[in-house]
């Protein structure tokens, strides 16, 4: 393995790295998956807890998934997908539409994320503009906010360690105070409160709203600021306030679609709708690089035009509803329908958190473990009564992962917060295994 970590680090410049750590963590070869675990060019395995980058949703090598690429790569590989089309994207957004939000309904394909998110925040946009309201130019988003890297989607992010340096390329965007329940400034609980930390929301859209075109926001898990929960009434009052002042409501569900929060959506635990969704990771299951942009009909509306009046959505990718991305994400909606894996999941969301919670919860340096479906968020403080965080340069979360790392668990930090995002279909015994190796490593690192 030493050579091929050698010629890694010869060409290849890692994603959210400081390339200097690989000095003293080389970057692991990984030769096969399955299921939720993963194992090296050395034949160690490792549980794959945060679902590689929370995509993978039905595990790895998935014997359906598998098969269904397969059969399409014999047929179809790729496609034009302007004035073209193939059945496996119509079947797919056939099966989506009976799934999804109610009253969303024309996708348009992209490849990723942050393609999804750009796309929506162009729609909006030019929505707005079409439909005579000239003035709404501007987005709001939420503080702490993540949606991708691009220089759209970072606009609307809020995160300085992505951010920071590239302000002076960004839009100029509105940023709500956004919900904080671990560390509530009206000292309530997420289960029970009324959201008064909405009136961030009130002020800003009283302020902004006239010139305000869209809002996004991550629904309920606002995952790279750790993980952070928040209760379904603050979108029932968002929707509302939307629908005051003509905003448009974009629904970045990359992260939190398909199962992950306990609901199809997370939406769907407020139950109401978006005016725009956005869907990628688990879409295909991890497989395959795509997403889809889901918008209402009176927002496609607004751009179906003849082509001269210049309405049209002129805003594409080369790999737009590719038939392999297809064909995986079928296989997925084929896996979630037939073999009742939300119910499973459910039951060992429950079981995962109470034994994260027997192992962990009292720990001296654990401020709260928070969760939703099976999402558990660990955050580490210094001190439980006073909910003070680490100093982020001691890298304590890193420090951890590396020792969970050693021992075969995959416990990719976000900042000071560890965090439990699995694949849907993990078993009790992965999960007893996984705690059991979170554990030690958080007691050699911080003794209990």
């Amino acid at each position: 393995m030493r050579e091929l970590q050698d010629k890694d680090l010869k060409y290849i410049w890692h994603p959210c790295s400081q390339m200097k750590d690989y000095e003293e963590l080389a970057p692991i070869i990984i030769d096969r998956g399955r299921g939720v675990y993963l194992y090296d060019k050395n034949g160690k395995e490792y549980i794959d807890i945060v679902s590689s980058w929370w995509c993978n949703l039905l595990g790895h090598c998935n014997p359906k998934i598998n098969e269904s690429i397969k059969n399409q790569l014999d047929n179809l590989e790729h496609v034009i997908f302007a004035n073209f089309s193939h059945e496996p994207a119509i079947e797919l957004c056939e099966q989506l539409s009976k799934i999804i939000p109610q009253g969303l309904t024309k996708f348009n394909f992209s490849d990723n994320g942050s393609a999804a998110v750009e796309c929506a925040l162009k729609i909006a946009f030019q929505y707005q503009y079409q439909t005579g309201n000239t003035k709404k130019t501007r987005f709001m988003c939420f503080t702490d906010g993540y949606h991708g890297e691009t220089i759209g989607a970072l606009s609307v992010g809020s995160m300085d360690l992505y951010a920071k340096i590239y302000k002076p390329m960004l839009m100029d965007t509105i940023h709500i105070q956004a919900p904080d329940c671990y560390r509530c400034p009206y000292d309530k609980c997420r289960d029970n409160c009324s959201c008064e930390c909405f009136e961030y929301a009130e002020k800003a859209f009283e302020q902004y709203g006239a010139q305000t075109c869209g809002m996004i926001v991550e629904p309920l898990v606002q995952g790279s600021a750790g993980m952070r929960i928040y209760p379904p009434l603050y979108l029932k009052k968002l929707r509302r306030l939307c629908d005051e002042y003509g905003v448009l409501l974009i629904a970045d569900e990359i992260a939190t679609g398909f199962g992950r929060t306990g609901k199809m959506f997370a939406f769907d635990h407020a139950e109401v709708s978006p005016d725009i969704m956005c869907v990628s990771k688990g879409l295909t299951g991890g497989y395959m690089p795509m997403a889809i942009t889901i918008t209402t009909d009176e927002v496609y509306n607004a751009f179906y035009a003849d082509y001269n009046e210049g309405k049209a959505f002129m805003h594409s990718h080369t790999y737009s509803g590719n038939p392999l991305g297809c064909s995986a994400a079928l296989a997925v909606q084929k896996i979630l329908r037939e073999d009742d894996v939300l119910k499973k999941a459910a039951d060992n969301a429950v079981y995962l958190h109470n034994v994260l919670m027997s192992a962990l919860g009292e720990h001296k340096n654990v401020g709260e473990i928070r969760h939703i479906g099976l999402i558990n968020a660990i955050e580490l403080v210094i001190d439980r009564e006073d909910k003070i965080g680490f100093d982020s340069k001691l890298r304590i979360g890193y420090e951890i992962y590396k020792k969970a790392l050693n021992r075969g668990l995959i416990l990719r930090p976000l900042g000071n917060v560890l965090y439990f995002n699995p694949p849907l279909i993990i078993e009790k015994h992965e999960i007893d295994k996984a705690v059991d190796i979170c554990r030690s490593a958080v007691n050699d690192i911080l003794k209990a």
